[in-house]
């Protein structure tokens, strides 16, 4: 299955969902969680904090992540999370090394 990852560092999940510009697309199958690609996506978070919920930008976000069972990221917001979760991506607040968080989350998805 495909789970995307917020990361700053490529190691840790440590991004949150809003500041991401790019996820890493892992493929978990059993015990293992290997990065298969990066998908580049605007930045949600605007740093306006009158901004409305900007649904064209999360459908474009889903988007690029099409074929993903669920997104990890270490903060999100509820209406963000919300929509994505109407969009069809579950989505899970972590932080740690991401293949073990990974290997741990796939058990229960």
């Amino acid at each position: 299955m495909l789970i995307a990852v917020a990361s700053k560092d490529g190691r840790e999940i440590n991004q949150h969902f809003g500041h991401a510009e790019r996820f890493l697309i892992y493929d978990v199958e059993g015990s293992d969680a290997k990065l298969v690609d990066e998908k580049k996506v605007e930045r949600y978070c605007s740093y306006e904090p009158n901004h409305p919920m900007r649904a064209p930008l999360l459908k474009a976000i889903a988007d690029a992540l099409q074929g993903c069972r669920a997104i990890v990221c270490a903060q999100v917001g509820q209406a963000p999370q919300m929509e994505m979760e109407r969009l069809g991506l579950d989505t899970f607040v972590a932080e740690g090394a991401i293949k073990p968080t990974l290997l741990e989350l796939a058990k229960v998805l």
